[in-house]
């Protein structure tokens, strides 16, 4: 078995020691902003649908499922195309921040 400590010294004395720094980076691999939206669609996807057609199947096409499925499935693109569009302009947007550090750089 391997020990855990140097020989010669007690637990209290590696204890007492400060940990030894590291170079290791624990930012996170992907930024909490990313997180937040990709949640935000996914509820969105998960309830607006629903929500659309309990809200149309009584009140605006009298009972008709078949037009109020199509609304929720028409409201579930949406909430894709919407998506797809977000992150889209963020890759953009951080394509163009690249672009200009690159630039500063090479001057």
């Amino acid at each position: 078995m391997s020990a855990r400590r140097p020989h010669g010294q007690s637990y209290a004395d590696v204890a007492s020691k400060p940990p030894t720094t590291s170079d290791s980076d624990v930012t996170p691999a992907v930024p909490s902003d990313v997180i937040y939206k990709l949640l935000g669609f996914t509820a969105a996807m998960a309830f607006l649908p629903i929500a659309m057609y309990f809200l149309t199947v009584k009140t605006i096409f009298g009972g008709n499922a078949t037009y109020s499925g199509i609304t929720a499935a028409v409201t579930a693109n949406v909430v894709l195309f919407a998506y797809i569009y977000v992150a889209w302009k963020e890759d953009q947007g951080d394509r163009q921040e690249a672009e200009k550090s690159k630039s500063k750089k090479a001057q």
